[in-house]
């Protein structure tokens, strides 16, 4: 069955599809499904030491390494960067380039980076040297909010000394371009709650749209999926699917070709259900002879405060296999060790 076919089968009635809050006290807070929490007792002072006497120690002490960058937030390890630097006179990132190696530093350092200049790190690298890499740039600029956004454009520029747009524009061309344009504005509706004569009005028109044939109107759809929020856009797709036996990623690979087709069939599935296409990713960067280490660390340290958990609930729910079972299978050493610790299992 096509994955997006499967999304809707699995997902239809997804109990957190539309509202991720619960109860607290009498008010709505938002449920965490990130897998790597704020350390208790937390102390920069002495994670700084501990990770000193660890990189100092004869042949490196990766467990302790990996014990500390895993078990702190992000913004934990930021106050140890700082004091490490203050007290050491060196970057904690040069002292762990110069004993780590291979996979286990590369996600070590990105551990290091806020998530704004490790997005921005991933979207320099998806730009750089041959080719582009157009999954990674749709993937992260179609999974952050408005504000994130405009945190990793401001990264990008400081990192890199050029505006992400430009880069953009260079590298990518035709709709393609357009929609990442559209993404990077940071103009997507947020809110959570739907309009339903909204919904009827623009499911109307992506009708109309995939029944125009040549007459596609690339720049209509292009406007819906990057404007209307996420859980507006899985009302209309639904909607759609109701009305038209019609799929409309056979309409769009129809109508349309190249990255624009891909990046706007992966914007539908983003909308229906975020953490299984993420699941899926993974599936993919595990099965592949060979494993996709760059896919492994970019989604695990991306999402590990974000919604991993349920990532590795549709991981489940979708193969039937646990994803920590398959890194566990498919990794080795220290890396799968820092793999398993952000999954939550350690």
């Amino acid at each position: 069955m096509p994955f997006f076919d499967r999304l809707k089968d699995i997902f239809s009635h997804d109990r957190h599809s539309d509202d991720d809050t619960v109860k607290v006290k009498g008010k709505e807070k938002p449920i965490y499904y990130g897998t790597v929490t704020p350390y208790p007792n937390f102390s920069a002072s002495d994670d700084t030491a501990i990770l000193r006497r660890a990189i100092e120690s004869k042949g490196v002490n990766e467990d302790v390494i990996i014990a500390v960058l895993v078990k702190r937030s992000n913004e934990q390890r930021q106050n140890i960067k700082a004091v490490y630097e203050t007290e050491n006179g060196r970057k904690l990132a040069d002292d762990l380039k110069a004993v780590l190696t291979a996979h286990l530093e590369v996600i070590c350092l990105g551990l290091l980076m806020t998530p704004a200049h490790y997005d921005a790190y991933e979207l320099r690298k998806a730009t750089k040297g041959m080719g582009t890499d157009e999954e990674v740039l749709t993937e992260i600029l179609a999974t952050r909010t408005n504000q994130e956004i405009q945190e990793i454009k401001k990264a990008f520029k400081q990192e890199y000394k050029t505006e992400l747009e430009e880069v953009i524009k260079n590298e990518t061309s035709g709709n393609y371009t357009k929609i990442l344009l559209e993404l990077l504005s940071g103009g997507r509706d947020e809110s959570t709650r739907v309009d339903n004569d909204l919904v009827s009005k623009d499911t109307k028109t992506l009708l109309t749209l995939c029944e125009q044939g040549s007459k596609f109107n690339v720049s209509t759809f292009i406007d819906l999926m990057t404007k209307r929020s996420y859980p507006h856009l899985r009302k209309v797709l639904e909607a759609y699917s109701k009305q038209t036996d019609v799929k409309l990623p056979t309409v769009l690979k129809k109508e349309l070709k190249g990255d624009t087709e891909n990046c706007l069939i992966d914007l539908a599935k983003y909308a229906w259900n975020t953490p299984a296409v993420f699941a899926q990713k993974l599936v993919k960067a595990l099965e592949k002879p060979g494993t996709c280490e760059k896919t492994l660390n970019r989604i695990l340290v991306s999402r590990s405060e974000v919604d991993l958990k349920k990532i590795k609930e549709v991981y489940w729910n979708c193969h039937q296999r646990s994803l920590n079972d398959d890194i566990e299978k498919d990794t080795k050493e220290h890396y799968r060790k820092v793999l398993l610790s952000l999954c939550g299992a350690f």
